[in-house]
C-alpha cells in the first residue's frame, strides 16, 4: 500500500504528503528503500506489459528462447529444441544476429541432450554468426559517430560530402556497406542522410542515396515484409527526399507503396504513419498545383485526430495547413495559426528550432497579409532579438537576410520598386542554396510583393523553372 501511495505523492507533487509518509528528517533510510522499491516495481511491471502487447516477430524469437532454455532446464528435451529451432528460424529471417548468438549457444550448451545434431554444422553456423555479429557491432559504432558528427554540423553548420564522411567512418573499422547492407543499415543511413539534409535545408545533397535504396529494395522486395518496422520507415525517407528534391511523382509512388505495406500491418503501425502519409501527400500534391486536393487532404487529416495522436505530427499538420492558407492569400491563416496554442520553447522542444523559426516567420506574413503593419513589425523585431545569435551560431544567414528585407518592406512598403531591393531579392531566388521547397516559399512569399500576383502562383512557377 505505501507503494501505492508513494507513487501518488509523486504524480501530484505533494511534498508535505512525502512527509506524512515518513519523515524525512528522521527515517531518511526507510523513505529511499521504499523509493527504491517502488522503482523496481514499476521497471517489472513495464517490461511484463511491453512483452504483453508487443507481437513483432524479434520479441516472438525471444520468447521462444526463453521458454525453450526453460523447457531444457527442465529435462522436457524434444519440446525445448523444436522451440529453439523457431526461434532460430525467426531470428534468421530478422537478421537478429546477437539473438543468434544467444540461440546458438544454448543449442551448443545442451547438444549432448539431442543425438541428431550435426556438432560441426552447428559450430559453423555459430562461428558464422559470431562473423557477422562483430561487423554489425562495427557498424553501429560507426553509426554512433555518424550521429555524433551530425550534431558537430548542425553547431559549426559546415557542410561535407556525406557520402566520402560515411565511407571513410565506415572504412576506418573496415567495414564494407556492400557485405552489410540490410534494412536496418539502409534505414539508419537514410535517417542519418535525413538529418543532415534537414540541418543543410538543402536535400539535393543526399540525392545519391536514392539510388543506392531503390536498387536495394528493388533486390530484397520479397525479403520487404520479413522487416516491416524498417520497410515501412525507408519508404517514408525515400518519399520525403523525393519531394524536397522536387521529384513529386516519384515521392507519390513511394507513398503508394508506403499506404499498402501499412495497410498489411499491424495496427500500430497504421496510427503511427497515418498523420505523417497524409502530410507527405498533400504537400506533393499542393507543389504539382493541385492546391484544393492538397487543402482537402490535410484538413481531413487534421479532422481525423484523436487524443491517441502525436501532438507532435498534428503540429506539423496544422503548420502546414498554415502555410497552404498564407501562400493562397486566405483570411483563414490567422484563425488556424491561433489554434497553435503551444508556447514558443515547447515547439523548440519537441518540433526543433528550424521548425519553430519557420511558424514565427510565417506569422510575421500573415500579419502583413491582414495590413497588421504595427504588430508585424513588433514581431520581425522580436524575432530577430530571440533568433539571430542562435542563426548566427549555425551559419544561418539567409535566414537573417530574409528578415532583413521583410524589415525594410514594413518601413518602406515603397521599396518594391528600388531598383536594390528588387536586385537583392532576386539574388535570394536565384541562389542554388535556397532551392529546397519551403524556403522556396518563404522567397515566393516575398516576390510576390514585387510581382504583385498570389504566393502561390509565383511559388509554382519557381518550383517548376528547372523543368
Amino acid at each position: 500500500m505505501k507503494n501505492i501511495r508513494l507513487l501518488e505523492l509523486i504524480k501530484t507533487d505533494d511534498i508535505n504528503g512525502l512527509n506524512k509518509l515518513y519523515d524525512l528528517t528522521k527515517n531518511r533510510d526507510a523513505y529511499h528503500a521504499l523509493r527504491k522499491r517502488l522503482h523496481d516495481s514499476l521497471l517489472l511491471f513495464l517490461s511484463n506489459k511491453i512483452f504483453e502487447r508487443d507481437n513483432n516477430e524479434a520479441h516472438e524469437a525471444l520468447r521462444l528462447l526463453v521458454v525453450g532454455r526453460f523447457l531444457l532446464e527442465n529435462q522436457l528435451v524434444k519440446i525445448g529444441f523444436k522451440c529453439l529451432q523457431r526461434a532460430e528460424e525467426k531470428a534468421l529471417l530478422l537478421e537478429e544476429f546477437s539473438l543468434l548468438n544467444e540461440i546458438f549457444q544454448t543449442r551448443l550448451q545442451y547438444a549432448y541432450l539431442d543425438s541428431r545434431v550435426n556438432l560441426d554444422l552447428l559450430i559453423d553456423h555459430f562461428v558464422a554468426n559470431q562473423h557477422r555479429m562483430q561487423q554489425e557491432s562495427k557498424f553501429q559504432i560507426a553509426y554512433a559517430l555518424l550521429r555524433s558528427e551530425l550534431q558537430d554540423i548542425h553547431l559549426k553548420a559546415k557542410i561535407v560530402d556525406l557520402d566520402k564522411l560515411i565511407l571513410n567512418i565506415l572504412n576506418s573499422y573496415h567495414i564494407s556497406l556492400d557485405e552489410l547492407m540490410s534494412f536496418k543499415s539502409l534505414y539508419q543511413i537514410l535517417y542519418i542522410a535525413n538529418e543532415y539534409a534537414a540541418i543543410q535545408q538543402n536535400y539535393s545533397l543526399v540525392r545519391s542515396f536514392l539510388k543506392k535504396a531503390d536498387d536495394f529494395l528493388l533486390n530484397h522486395k520479397e525479403q520487404s515484409m520479413r522487416h516491416h518496422f524498417y520497410y515501412l520507415h525507408i519508404l517514408y525517407y525515400l518519399s520525403n527526399f523525393n519531394l524536397r528534391n522536387g521529384l513529386f511523382q516519384k515521392s507519390l509512388l513511394y507513398l503508394e507503396q508506403l499506404d499498402k505495406a501499412i495497410g498489411v500491418g499491424a495496427v500500430i503501425f497504421r496510427t503511427q504513419f497515418h498523420q505523417r502519409y497524409h502530410l507527405l501527400k498533400a504537400l506533393n500534391y499542393h507543389y504539382m498545383g493541385h492546391a484544393e486536393k492538397g487543402l482537402s487532404i490535410l484538413r481531413t487529416a487534421i479532422g481525423q485526430a484523436t487524443s491517441k495522436s502525436s501532438e507532435v505530427e498534428l503540429a506539423d499538420l496544422q503548420l502546414c495547413l498554415v502555410m497552404f492558407l498564407t501562400q493562397y492569400e486566405d483570411k483563414t491563416a490567422l484563425i488556424e495559426l491561433r489554434k497553435m496554442t503551444r508556447t514558443d520553447a515547447w515547439y523548440e522542444k519537441k518540433m526543433g528550432m528550424l521548425w519553430t523559426i519557420r511558424k514565427s516567420l510565417l506569422e510575421i506574413l500573415i500579419h502583413i497579409q491582414f495590413d497588421h503593419v504595427d504588430l508585424a513589425t513588433s514581431k520581425a523585431r522580436g524575432f530577430t532579438r530571440k533568433y539571430k545569435k542562435y542563426l548566427m551560431e549555425v551559419k544561418e544567414s539567409r535566414v537573417i537576410d530574409f528578415i532583413k528585407l521583410i524589415e525594410k518592406y514594413l518601413f518602406n512598403p515603397d521599396l518594391i520598386k528600388n531598383k536594390s531591393f528588387i536586385i537583392a531579392v532576386d539574388m535570394m531566388v536565384a541562389n542554388e542554396e535556397n532551392n529546397d521547397i519551403f524556403i522556396i516559399g518563404f522567397l515566393a512569399w516575398l516576390k510576390s510583393r514585387l510581382v504583385r500576383q498570389r504566393p502561390y502562383d509565383v511559388l509554382l512557377s519557381l518550383v517548376n523553372r528547372n523543368k
